[in-house]
Parts: structure tokens; C-alpha cells; sequence
């Protein structure tokens, strides 16, 4: 046992983030300027509060044949119930036994759960759901909305960023108005894709493919008004890019919230596809799809034997994946497969803890580009992988990968943990993270964390058990910032506990 004094000799601290005398958190810019953002604000209801117990309303077991409409009834009879005080309807109860679903079950109303009594195989005591269906199906169970779009504007909002630049971890802007502008209103903020800003970060990184085509790459934060002084706004979270005005005009408007779903949570339930051969991928390709959802979640689940994903989540924001595991997956072990935790397009605060994960080939992944940020995995493993967790293309922003584990990984590469430029991968992936963080992770089988420093932004590698490196394809970049590896105590051990902690002090 260590005594107080080589217990405290144990723990460091890095010289960017670190508690203050005041047990505050103290925030210091590396060499190129650079602060690592809050990435607290991930998560259901942002962190803010645990994740509720909705009683049940309803309680249904499996029928013979398809249950999709079945459970579809059930849930709609749920979903017309009134809401209570809280937002919530009552939560939906799959007794045990096994569900077999041809098709797509949609969780389409506000405030509605969908709960199990168990995760695992045996049907005689758990709820186990199988998807049936072929694979052109997206997924067995569509959590949100299914139209609408953040682009959607309430008319008379829309207004110019004067700030001649809001940096990285920002949360205040100064805007040509505000007239039009309330406390507590939903706002989009828009960065245009222009040639000036593809200029900055050299035509994406890529090599021989083309480069960034202007337009096609805006970066956009979906947030809330918390506070107006004057011409000047304070938004609930950071920005996780600089908005550089020489470089694109951003601008923001009032969204209205057309085609968003609320309030809505699956738990405690397996999801499988019949037990299909390990390269078939004639099944669903997704277990849960969470999409155009706001404050959802999904919790201690399994689900096995997808192509795609496990969880994927696209178009929602302040999500929450808990307990959860995604293993197994039954496909061709190629691009666009096996991201079995997925942050896809305009996914942004998602927090995926406490995970297990298994033959993946981005485990813990963050697939939609400019417009995907702010999104965290927290405590979870990958074991057997075929390549690196991390952004996957085209500027994904502040990513925090805090305490993941890649083990006994089967990858080609050497590295199997990527805050970095991806080059001419796919079509012109180029840099694939930015702002992003590798906190306390470990890698094993003498694999590697890369990181790489992008232009305009960071990448940082502190507490890696295991090897890091700044070359991957591309050997010219420079490392990113890296502090501490193989170097145990580091404190706080979670960045994202600690720094959720501190915002709520």
C-alpha cells in the first residue's frame, strides 16, 4: 500500500488542464496558442441530470410471426397519452420472451420509453428482439423523428457574427443583432464553407484526391440562448472550431425545431439478426438508429451481429449511450462497415460511456464530418478491432476519447487510436479530427494513439498507456501535442467527469 506521501508522489497533472488551488479547473494554452474545450456539456439534458426512471404505461408480450406492428400499436397508443409535467408519456414494457421484427419500429412521439427486462440471450427471462428484415433495412429501431432538418429557419432571425473571431471553447458571440433574439431560443451557427477557409487547412490535407470543394463542408452548432448583453450572446456550449470572420462570414438564426422528437429512451433489451454468418450481411444494418432526437437515450442494452452499428447516431443532439454493448458484428470487413458506437452527420454533445465493443473496425467513431462535434466516449473497450476509433473524414471537432481501451487489436497498421489526417482514404477524407483529445487511453500489442497537428487546431494525446506517434500514411505532419505516456496517476483520471464536475459546482 502506498503511503500518503508516494500516493501523492504517483499523481500528475497535465500542464494544460489541472485543479487549481480552489479544486477549480485551470486552463493553459500549449505552444501554438492552443486550449483544450469543455467537453462537459455532452449527454443527456447536457450532463445536468441523471437519465429518469419513467413508470410503466403499458406492458406487451411477443406474438408468433412479426412483431413489428404489434409493438409499433403499442407504441403509438403509448405516444398519444398526455405528457406530464417532465416531458414524459411512460415507458413502454417488452415482457420476456423473443420478438421477431421484418421491419422498422419507430419511436416517433415525444416522452416515450421503450424498456425490456434483460439484455441477454435467454428469451425465457429477458427481451430479446431479432431483426428479420434484409439488407437494404437501416435498422431495426428508429429512435426520433423521421423529417426535418436544421436548416429550417424561423423567418426575421437570421443575423451576421461581427466577432473577427471566436476561438475554440468559446461560448460568447457578437452579433450585427439581436433584436429578433430571446433568451432560451434554439439557434443554429453557421461557418460557410468558402475558398478562403479551405485555403487555411491546405485543401482539406488530401494528397492526390481533390481537394475541399467549397460549400460542401460548413461547420454548424446546434445551441440554446442562455444570456444577451447587448449586441453579445452566450450560448450554452462551446464552439470546438475557431470562426475566423476573414475566412467565412458565420452567421446565426432561430431554428424551429421542425421534425424533433424529445424525451425518448430505450433500455434493458437485446437486439440481434438470428444468429447470421460472420460476413453475411443479408440483416439489418443497424441495431438502433437514433436520429432528429433531442435529451435520448439508450441504456444497458446488447446488440450483436449488425453491419453497420450498434448505436448510430445522426441529426440529435445532448444523447446518451450508457452501459451499452454493441459486439460481433456480421459483415465484410471493409469501408463504411463495423463503427459499431457512431457519431454520423450533425451528431453533436453525444456521450457514449461505459462500452463494450468487439471486431469493429472504428469502434468509437465519429463519421459526420464539418458538422459533427462536441461528442465524447467515456470508459469503453474495443478488443479485437481491424482499424482505429477516431474522427473518420472531413473535419469532425472536438472529439474526446477519455479512458478507451484498444486491445489485442487484429489492424494492419500500427496505429489503432487516430486524431489525424486520413489523406486520400475513402474519397478524400483528409484531416478526420480536429480539436480532439485522447485522455488516459490505452493501447496494447504494441499498436499506437497518432496524433497530428491540423492547420488552424490541436490534437492532444495526454496519459496514453501504450505507444504514440505523429505518422501514419503521412510522415511530413507534425505531432500533435503529447504529455505524459506511460506515465500512470494522471489526474483527473476522467477528463470529462472532471470537467463536467466543475461546470456544475
Amino acid at each position: 500500500m502506498l503511503t500518503p506521501d508516494a500516493a501523492h508522489a504517483a499523481t500528475w497533472h497535465s500542464q494544460l488542464v489541472y485543479p487549481g488551488g480552489d479544486g477549480r479547473l485551470v486552463y493553459k494554452a500549449d505552444s501554438r496558442g492552443k486550449m483544450i474545450p469543455d467537453f462537459s456539456w455532452a449527454g443527456y439534458r447536457n450532463g445536468q441530470a441523471a437519465i429518469p426512471f419513467v413508470p410503466v404505461v403499458k406492458e406487451i408480450g411477443p406474438v408468433s410471426g412479426d412483431n413489428t406492428a404489434h409493438i409499433q400499436a403499442a407504441l403509438d397508443e403509448v405516444g398519444a397519452m398526455p405528457l406530464n409535467s417532465n416531458g414524459f408519456r411512460g415507458a413502454l414494457l417488452l415482457k420476456a420472451g423473443h420478438y421477431n421484427v421484418g421491419g422498422v419500429i419507430k419511436m416517433k412521439r415525444d416522452g416515450v420509453v421503450l424498456r425490456g427486462v434483460g439484455r441477454w440471450a435467454d428469451p425465457s427471462t429477458n427481451t430479446v428482439i431479432t431483426g428479420t428484415a434484409g439488407g437494404s433495412t437501416s435498422t431495426v429501431l428508429w429512435v426520433g423523428g423521421t423529417s426535418g432538418e436544421w436548416d429550417t429557419r424561423v423567418p426575421g432571425t437570421t443575423t451576421g457574427v461581427t466577432s473577427s473571431l471566436i476561438e475554440t471553447g468559446q461560448r460568447r458571440l457578437t452579433l450585427a443583432s439581436t433584436t429578433n433574439l430571446k433568451v432560451g431560443n434554439n439557434i443554429i451557427i453557421c461557418h460557410p464553407h468558402t475558398q478562403e477557409w479551405t485555403d487555411a487547412v491546405n485543401g482539406g490535407g488530401v494528397k492526390d484526391d481533390a481537394r475541399w470543394s467549397p460549400g460542401t463542408l460548413p461547420i454548424m452548432y446546434n445551441r440554446y440562448v442562455k444570456e444577451i448583453v447587448g449586441n453579445d450572446i452566450i450560448i450554452d456550449a462551446p464552439v470546438f472550431n475557431d470562426l475566423r470572420r476573414s475566412l467565412s462570414q458565420s452567421y446565426v438564426y432561430v431554428w424551429d425545431r421542425a421534425g424533433l422528437v424529445r424525451n425518448v429512451g430505450v433500455e434493458n433489451l437485446r437486439i440481434d439478426m438470428g444468429n447470421p454468418s460472420t460476413y453475411s450481411e443479408d440483416h439489418p444494418q443497424s441495431c438502433i438508429i437514433v436520429s432528429r432526437a433531442e435529451d435520448a437515450w439508450v441504456k444497458a442494452c446488447k446488440l450483436v451481429q449488425f453491419s453497420i452499428s450498434g448505436v448510430y447516431v445522426q441529426r440529435s443532439t445532448r444523447v446518451t449511450v450508457q452501459s451499452v454493448e454493441a459486439s460481433y458484428p456480421c459483415s465484410q470487413i471493409i469501408g463504411g462497415k463495423r463503427t459499431n458506437f457512431c457519431a454520423d452527420y450533425r451528431a453533436q454533445q453525444v456521450l457514449f460511456r461505459d462500452l463494450v465493443s468487439t471486431h469493429a473496425r472504428h469502434a468509437f467513431g465519429a463519421s459526420g464530418a464539418s458538422t459533427c462535434s462536441g461528442n465524447v466516449w467515456l470508459n469503453g473497450t474495443n478488443e479485437n478491432g481491424y482499424a482505429e476509433s477516431g474522427g473518420h473524414h472531413k473535419w469532425s471537432q472536438g472529439l474526446l476519447y477519455d479512458n478507451v481501451k484498444e486491445l489485442s487489436s487484429q489492424s494492419d497498421k500500427t496505429w489503432v487510436m487516430g486524431l489525424f489526417n486520413r489523406g486520400d482514404q475513402g474519397e478524400s477524407h483528409g484531416w478526420s479530427s480536429v480539436n480532439s483529445v485522447a485522455w488516459n487511453c490505452t493501447v496494447d500489442n504494441g499498436k499506437e494513439v497518432c496524433v497530428q497537428t491540423p492547420p488552424t487546431a490541436q490534437n492532444y494525446a495526454i496519459g496514453t498507456t501504450g505507444a504514440v506517434t505523429g505518422k501514419n500514411w503521412y510522415t511530413n505532419h507534425q505531432t500533435g501535442y503529447v504529455e505524459g505516456t506511460n506515465k500512470s496517476g494522471l489526474a483527473p483520471s476522467s477528463l470529462y467527469l472532471a470537467q463536467l464536475a466543475d461546470r456544475l459546482s
